[in-house]
């Protein structure tokens, strides 16, 4: 009696053991991470990229609907090594973080001039930097010489002007105490404010500035080589798409070694740090 005991005992610990098992491995399929997030975008077939489409020639939106620019090639070969199509979601800078953490998803990741900080870090995940990045000013060319560090701007004759709820403004209103700011909705005409005087200063990236400079012959970039801040633009998405950061990084640094990512930046006229 007591072996067959035993018996039914070890054969009702080796069922339960065995659905418990099965119960856990059919959970994991519905557990953010390993390969969910792929096979998610694999099986709907595009891959949604949220993006401002306001930061030439990062990110850009056309009239038409339309999107060009580095991030916007970044993301097509992102798409491209998913073996999907690409969607881009219109977000903005003051609702980005927001949009990246809404639920249910309104994107899987987002792209175009998104610099990496720990604060972002600390409630998403952002990849490795594909694009050296740094604070500098947009001013008219016939007052480059008026500027040469930020002691010279921040003064309270002095216009500066950014876009609301991103970086930019963030760094004026910590750095510029004495500077006039203004907070101007569309980071796109920012530049031509400035050429047409309606600011004197545009706080604005080295990403960004030799774009407008080379496109507008009334502005200029004095400080373009002495940066204020340095850092790095990434991929921005949510917490628990770490197969999906794993397979981005592994994109950057394929484009790094391969000449992909020094193609871009010579396409965009963009100084190549990698």
């Amino acid at each position: 009696m007591n072996k067959i005991k035993l018996w039914l005992i070890a054969a009702i610990l080796v069922i339960c053991g065995t659905t418990t098992f099965a119960f856990c491995t059919a959970n994991d399929d519905n557990v953010p991470g390993a390969q969910s997030t792929i096979t998610r975008i694999q099986e709907r077939g595009k891959l949604l990229v949220g993006t401002t489409g306001d930061y030439r020639p990062l990110s850009y939106r056309e009239a038409d609907g339309s999107y060009w620019g580095f991030g916007i090639e970044v993301a097509h070969e992102i798409a491209r090594r998913l073996g999907v199509e690409t969607t881009f979601v219109k977000t903005s800078w003051p609702t980005l973080t927001a949009d990246v953490l809404a639920e249910p998803q309104l994107f899987d990741l987002a792209i175009g001039g998104i610099t990496i900080t720990d604060t972002r870090k600390e409630t998403m995940l952002m990849s490795e930097g594909y694009l050296a990045n740094g604070k500098t000013i947009l001013c008219r060319k016939s007052e480059s010489d008026r500027f040469k560090s930020l002691a010279d701007i921040d003064k309270p004759e002095v216009r500066v002007m950014v876009n609301p709820g991103g970086l930019n403004e963030k760094f004026a209103n910590a750095n510029l105490t004495h500077a006039t700011i203004i907070v101007y909705q569309k980071n796109e005409e920012i530049p031509s404010q400035v050429a047409e005087g309606h600011a004197d200063v545009m706080i604005t990236e080295i990403t960004e500035a030799p774009y407008y400079v080379q496109t507008d012959t009334r502005l200029a970039a004095p400080l373009l080589n002495e940066p204020f801040t340095h850092g790095e633009i990434g991929v921005l998405m949510q917490k628990g798409q770490e197969d999906l950061l794993q397979m981005v990084n592994h994109t950057i640094s394929q484009m790094k070694s391969d000449g992909t990512l020094r193609s871009l930046h010579e396409k965009y006229g963009l100084v190549y740090a990698y």
